[in-house]
């Protein structure tokens, strides 16, 4: 390059980087000097011309007057800037052209870039110039990284085979050569050297050890560099622990040269603003140079916590030649300077996170005491020589960050290690130095937690929470000690703060809260974070430490009784009625102590509660319990506050009494009388319509009633007469909303279940559901429910027709209200309680198994007698529901056939064309907003950014307007028929002989053809959900063709239909554009309805799934897409989630599955403790028998499961092999979910496909299903390599592989599609076909193959290229090589080949850019990551160390004891 070129070049770098006078400059110079630097970029001597700028001085360039207002006949100075591109070049070209050049090139680059740095480091101040200026200007800075950047992508592609000097040649001092400071060089002086060194260094370190984020780097070079870093240790560690002790002495010394001066002054009167010039020059010079020196600190500490965190320990711990890191970390805790004691604290939780052997941790957790203590004392001292009080606000503030990571750190350091506690014996017995060092070091973890911020105790919480989880912890007397103050300390923390009293700066911490959190938004995410892992620990501490638990809370709420009984000291009150408000002092440390006293109460043990005889400490405890917890009780319930705030505060500790109540039911009568009271609580003084505070009273006594019922059934059965009179009465007092008489339904339902007579049970179950099924009796439910004209005219909606103005007139809106009301919540009542019943029925010995006896050993022949049809009398001895449902269902039948025809076409074609009826048929304002992306700055519909008035514009459920009320009545009648057809299928009713008469009639309207297909996505979502898996999974086997056909038929066939026509427009098939995937709105659900009558129902059907059936009223259309998308997306997810349960690859069949297996194997390993242990995540008892999640496997469970074991097999053989109509239209629907643009579906549609496989493969019918269109979806969606499918194609390819290996090489495999393929023989009879394997008929152990080889799968091979031999040699292998792995490479490889091929066929075919659809690229892609290699590969060189050769000399060298033995003959 020529001189010419050269200032061409600079010109170009000096406009685009903005140099000074080249102001000037018009956007197409800039252009044209863009253009140069990126053409520059691929000139062949490029590399040559930046090693050339770099090693210049100083680079000038001319300016002729063209570029800038100054004139010409100057130059400038585009050093830095035209260093830093040279450099950037250079950085390319190692990417791309370094492995290509010589050894000599290799050496002169590197040494080029080195010289760089030595140069900008010797422009620095040295110790022989005398400069006072030893700041590092931000230009030189960002030179000096770019520098290290370079110089460590050199050392990972040299380093140390052939840069075997790289140590010498940068921690050499300047005046050797290298770029080091000098031995005993003061703060400041060659800065930048060091800087480049240890920048070098951290971006080494990050590149060799952190591969799971940086896979540039290959495996063996990371472990030569490292080798090679492991060699040279005593060169590399004594440098920089001699700088920083040096540098930490210049710290010393310039911060005692200023504190030397300020005394100086504050002697003489004086302040540093009034320093002479030569004071000020002297001043700022020790400024400046602790300022450099705890940059330079800062620096070291920032590479030395990457070495804490990757490299060996020895690093940090091996105390050699007076090198000590620990110790220096420790003492630097003292530092404030460049928040030096900040980045201490990261170098030593980096080293807390590691693995550290006893003596390292033990020495850490007994030095970090002493260390914290001179670190306080250096802070006291600091404020002391500023006047002012160490622990002050303002010191707080100025070390919260410290304080925070310290937490932090010294938290992890002790959960990352219980092992150490647990397995030493000094610490199990209670003595010696370990145990001291121990608890010393608890007690600091406690003591930090007095600090005023709640994020102190915060980090902490983990730390507690997982000691006090441990057995062998809590058995010693470590924890102890500390637990009062931890207790304590969270007490305090969960109470929520005011925030405007923070805004105000009224509190006495404001400044600390406000340095804390960033805003109250913050706050109250840590404040539930915090409150979510307390519980756990409130837990906690009441199961160890009953003693200390029981005491803390009764002295928490007597003290808080005293104090705030009345209000005191009422503030923020209600100007209405000088009422207490939620954010008044008092309610709110009520709500702060609601947590702890519950899961207090939760948490202590039987023995610390009930009279039994235990052992003397025992016994002790609980006398000491019992009185201090009686008097709380008495307290709570004696407490009789006027203030509606805080009765509802006392309702909340009201309830979390049940827990004690459960042992001394001595107020529970009084507790509860005082919880009905509420529910009939009234504002003061009484208003025409209850406040929000009185309703939201009412709300939480019915939530604590129906609590403290289901926790103490039993306590309450003696005087369930009287409950069930106050219930009455209230009820018939009026005034009671319909949430409230839920609640009290569902209270009484859950005292009934506890009456020991099944008749009595039942008797009192329709007593208290009488009034419910009244109302639903009564002449105007039932004419409402005769017909869709009767429906629409109950709600209002008819009469919006002739007269639009009664959707706002308040009287009907009022009426219509209440009528509806009266329908829905006599159904949610029938609801509520039925499910009451059910769960209790279920906790019932037996398990709510009919006909049983249980025994401890399950019947060997499987002939359970309660598997088929159940009379409703002996159902009713377990559940008192069940006898209600013969009256009941018709009436249920009803309401839900008279729904759903609202959604048939013809009525929607009706609806749609009137302006406000329309919003009938729209979605809520609830289900917009979930459609939208939520985050925590939207605070639900109503807040600010909600969606409430966006359906009907202008107008939400709050208002009096029926039209916006109307979408989410049918909502609620909709899932309340869904859940009670779930119900009834739960509780076995459906399948009993007494309702085989109305069978017929629950058929037509569940399977009702025109119902399926006029339903929308979300309809169907709830309807799969809450009915048609409830009802699978509750079947008995006996009755699958009787019970399940005629539902099941329709039902699959329709979704066969639906899902295909709501995917099409997004795979861009079928003739419908994106258009058609727009929901209906507002001002195009005109045309829709005129469509229907001019195109036909089917037509219309088509477009109706593409949009999900959704018509979204006014909403806008960004959020009404969003809506129709997670409509198809949910439903195709309900679908296959359905699917995984029914066919036990999921939930409570899978858990069955894995308990079976689990106890296969204990037989197998005659290990019965195999059953005892749950999971590695969970502890147990070792004595109680446990599922394979962990939970408790009692003996009902044990019967229950094998009933379980046996629906599993048939339902999948009746699904698979009994009806055609069900089992073609659920394969073909699983084969078509493969291909739908989801990944979460695909994934679990290939678990469905491998039990498939297991169950039919064998059979001839399926061969073209299988071996055709499967597996050509499989092979499409590998080959196209869609985007969507990143993450799931080691699936797919694993289905390709079953099928191959089932329908041709006559290979089977374990469930899943698991394990290597296992082979089967020829058939002796018939060399042509293979024998079939022993399970062919039980898919859960492998299934069966087909034996007569299939030419289906061969077929498609071919079809994507692959010629005759290909496929017979791809067999071959897939022959020879049986393991799961190796055979899903072969097929990996043939399939990049064809995928290869597909690519250059499409050319430049354009899938939509950014589409799900678009192909994926070679990084993402699966089939090419074989082929991905990384930036930096090994060198040919093999490393050979000095500890190599000598550790090889050591295994050669013979062993004197294997020579001859002569003794000790003359001695």
């Amino acid at each position: 390059m020529n001189e010419s070129q050269r200032q061409s070049l600079l010109v170009a770098i000096a406009i685009s980087s903005g140099t000074a006078g080249f102001s000037n400059i018009t956007p197409q110079q800039r252009a044209d000097a863009f253009t140069n630097l990126e053409q520059f970029k691929t000139y062949p001597g490029r590399v040559a011309a930046c090693v050339e700028m770099i090693g210049c001085d100083s680079l000038k360039v001319a300016t002729d007057g063209s570029y800038g207002s100054g004139g010409g006949g100057g130059t400038a100075d585009v050093t830095v800037p035209g260093k830093l591109y040279a450099l950037g070049v250079i950085q390319e070209f190692l990417k791309i052209g370094y492995n290509g050049l010589n050894d000599s090139d290799r050496v002169q680059l590197r040494s080029s870039i080195v010289l760089a740095a030595r140069q900008l480091a010797m422009s620095t101040p040295s110790a022989d110039n005398n400069s006072n200026n030893i700041k590092m200007d931000d230009s030189t800075r960002i030179l000096a990284m770019k520098i290290a950047a370079l110089l460590a992508d050199l050392a990972t592609r040299e380093f140390p085979q052939r840069w075997q000097t790289f140590l010498t040649d940068l921690f050499a001092p300047v005046s050797s050569g290298g770029i080091w400071c000098e031995p005993g060089a003061d703060a400041g002086v060659n800065t930048i050297g060091v800087k480049i060194c240890l920048e070098c260094l951290k971006l080494i370190t990050e590149d060799c050890t952190d591969s799971d984020f940086n896979a540039k780097i290959s495996t063996v070079r990371r472990n030569d560099i490292l080798l090679g870093f492991n060699e040279v240790t005593n060169q590399l560690l004594p440098p920089l622990f001699e700088l920083l002790s040096k540098q930490y002495g210049d710290l010393n010394q310039a911060k005692s040269t200023l504190t030397q001066m300020n005394q100086y002054l504050a002697s003489s009167g004086r302040t540093t603003a009034q320093m002479t010039p030569e004071e000020k020059a002297q001043y700022q010079i020790q400024l400046d140079k602790r300022d450099a020196a705890g940059a330079i600190l800062a620096d070291e500490l920032g590479t030395l916590e990457k070495f804490c965190q990757s490299m060996p320990l020895d690093w940090m711990f091996k105390v050699e030649n007076g090198v000590d890191f620990v110790a220096a970390l420790l003492h630097l805790l003292q530092e404030d300077v460049a928040k030096i004691q900040v980045l201490s604290v990261a170098c030593l939780q980096q080293l807390a996170i590691r693995k550290l052997d006893q003596d390292q941790w033990f020495r850490v957790i007994s030095s970090l005491p002493s260390a914290l203590f001179e670190a306080s004392k250096a802070s006291a001292q600091r404020a002391s020589e500023r006047g002012i009080d160490p622990n002050c606000i303002e010191m707080l503030v100025e070390q919260l960050d410290y304080h925070r990571s310290l937490s932090k750190m010294c938290s992890i350091l002790v959960t990352c290690h219980l092992a150490h506690i647990t397995a030493d014996k000094d610490v199990a017995s209670g003595k010696g130095p370990k145990f001291e060092a121990v608890s010393g070091y608890l007690r600091l973890l406690s003591e930090m937690m007095s600090h005023q911020s709640g994020v102190i105790c915060g980090e902490q919480i983990n730390t507690w929470i997982a000691l006090l989880r441990d057995p062998a912890i809590v058995r010693t007397n470590v924890l102890n000690p500390h637990l009062g103050k931890v207790l304590n300390s969270y007490m305090t923390h969960v109470v929520k703060i005011r925030w405007d009293d923070v805004w105000d700066q009224n509190h006495p911490y404001s400044r600390l809260i406000e340095a804390s959190w960033d805003d109250d938004e913050e706050y109250h995410e840590w404040l539930g974070n915090l409150r979510s892992k307390a519980s756990q620990l409130f837990r906690a501490i009441g199961r160890t430490e009953p003693e200390i638990a029981s005491t803390a809370i009764h002295l928490k709420v007597r003290t808080l009784l005293n104090a705030h009984s009345n209000g005191e000291p009422r503030d923020q009150l209600n100007p209405e009625n000088n009422e207490l408000t939620v954010n008044s002092t008092a309610c709110q440390e009520f709500e702060g102590v609601t947590q702890p006293l519950d899961n207090i109460l939760h948490g202590l043990p039987s023995w610390a509660l009930d009279d039994g005889n235990y052992d003397e400490k025992r016994t002790r405890i609980r006398n000491t319990i019992h009185p201090l917890l009686s008097e709380m009780s008495n307290l709570i319930v004696a407490w009789n506050p006027n203030d509606v705030w805080l009765k509802f505060r006392r309702t909340t500790l009201l309830e979390a009494l049940k827990h004690y109540w459960k042992y001394n039911p001595s107020t529970l009568p009084t507790g509860v009388d005082s919880l009905l009271m509420y529910l009939s609580a009234t504002d003061n003084p009484p208003k025409e319509s209850l406040s929000e505070d009185v309703v939201g009273l009412r709300k939480k006594s019915g939530v604590s009633l129906v609590a403290v019922a289901k926790k103490v059934p039993g306590l309450l059965v003696p005087w369930l007469s009287q409950l069930s009179d106050r219930a009455k009465s209230l009820l018939t007092s009026g005034g009671m909303s319909p949430t409230n008489e839920m609640h009290l339904y569902e209270f009484l339902s859950c005292v009934a279940t506890a009456v020991e007579n099944p008749v009595d049970r039942s008797n009192f179950i329709a007593d208290v559901l009488s009034n419910s099924m009244r109302l639903l009796d009564s002449p105007e439910i039932q004419n409402s429910i005769v017909s869709v004209e009767g429906l629409l005219s109950f709600m209002g909606i008819s009469q919006a027709s002739s007269n639009p103005a009664c959707v706002t007139d308040p009287a009907f809106v009022k009426k219509v209200t209440n009528s509806f009301q009266v329908l829905f919540s006599s159904l949610n009542q029938l609801l509520s309680v039925g499910k009451r019943c059910h769960e209790a029925a279920k906790k019932r010995p037996n398990g709510g198994l009919p006909l049983q006896n249980l025994s401890a050993a399950v019947d060997d022949t499987l002939n359970f007698p309660d598997e088929g049809p159940v009379s409703i009398n002996d159902l009713a001895i377990n559940d008192p529901f069940v006898p209600l449902w013969p009256k009941v269902l018709p009436t249920l039948l009803k309401v839900m056939d008279v729904v759903l025809r609202v959604w048939h076409p013809e009525c929607q074609a009706s609806l749609l064309q009137n302006n406000i009826q329309r919003y009938a048929i729209a979605i809520s304002d609830d289900e917009a907003f979930l459609a939208t992306k939520q985050d925590g700055s939207v605070k639900g519909v109503f807040g600010q950014g909600g969606t409430a008035g966006s359906i009907v514009s202008g107008t939400d459920r709050r208002d009096l307007n029926l039209a916006p009320r109307w979408s989410g009545w049918f909502n609620e009648a909709r899932n309340t028929c869904f859940q009670l057809l779930g119900l009834i299928c739960m509780q076995r009713v459906i399948f009993s002989p007494e309702i085989s008469h109305l069978y017929p009639q629950f058929v037509a309207v569940v399977a009702n053809p025109e119902h399926l297909r006029s339903m929308e996505h979300r309809h169907l979502n709830q309807y799969l959900k809450q009915f048609i898996e409830i009802m699978m999974l509750s079947c008995p086997a006996p009755l699958y063709q009787s019970h399940l056909t005629a539902i099941l038929g329709p039902v699959f066939e329709h979704f066969q239909y639906r899902l295909r026509y709501s995917w099409n427009p997004v795979l861009g098939i079928g003739g419908l554009g994106a258009d058609s995937m727009r929901p209906l709105g507002s001002d195009t659900c005109v045309a829709a309805a005129n469509q229907l009558a001019s195109g036909g129902v089917e037509q219309w059907l088509i477009t109706y799934y593409a949009r999900g059936g959704l018509f979204v009223g006014d909403l806008d259309s960004v959020t009404g897409e969003a809506a129709v998308e997670k409509a198809r997306v949910e439903l195709t997810r309900t679908f296959v989630d359905m699917m995984q349960s029914v066919l036990a690859l999921k939930g409570a069949w899978a858990l069955v599955l894995a308990n079976k297996a689990r106890e296969d194997s204990a037989i197998k390993r005659n290990d019965p403790s195999k059953l005892t242990s749950g999971p590695g995540n969970k502890l147990s008892n070792g004595k109680d028998f446990l599922n394979a999640d962990g939970s408790t496997r009692t003996l009902s469970e044990i019967h229950i499961d094998a009933r379980r074991l046996v629906r599993i097999d048939k339902l999948c053989h009746f699904l698979l092999l009994e009806n055609e109509q069900i089992a073609g239209s659920l394969v073909v629907t699983i084969i078509q979910c493969l291909e739908y643009p989801d990944a979460y579906t695909c994934r679990r549609s290939t678990k469905i496909v491998h039990r498939i496989l297991e169950s039919v493969a064998w059979l001839d019918k399926y061969t073209e299903l299988l071996g055709y269109r499967l597996l050509s979806s499989a092979v499409k969606a590998i080959v196209t390599e869609p985007k969507w499918m990143v993450g799931t194609e080691w699936d797919m390819i694993n289905i390709i592989r079953d099928v191959y290996g089932r329908l041709v090489l006559g290979q089977y495999f374990l469930p899943g599609g698991q394990g290597p393929g296992l082979q089967m023989s020829r058939d002796p009879a018939n060399s042509m076909m293979f024998e079939q394997t022993k399970v062919a008929d039980k898919p859960l152990l492998g299934g069966g193959i087909l034996t007569s080889t299939s030419d289906y799968p061969r077929r498609i091979l071919m079809e994507i290229g692959m010629s005759q031999e290909e496929v017979l040699a791809t067999e071959k292998s897939l022959s020879e090589k049986r393991s799961a792995k190796e055979q899903k490479d072969v097929f990996r490889d043939l399939l990049r080949v064809a995928a290869d091929k597909t690519k250059q066929a499409e050319g430049q075919v354009n899938r939509g850019e950014n589409s799900i659809l678009e192909r994926a690229g070679v990084d993402e892609s699966l089939l090419h990551a074989k082929l991905n290699q990384p930036t930096v590969g090994a060198l040919p060189e093999k490393l050979v160390t000095y500890s190599m050769m000598k550790k090889k000399e050591r295994s050669n060298s013979p062993d004197p004891l294997d020579g001859p033995w002569h003794g000790n003959l003359f001695e």
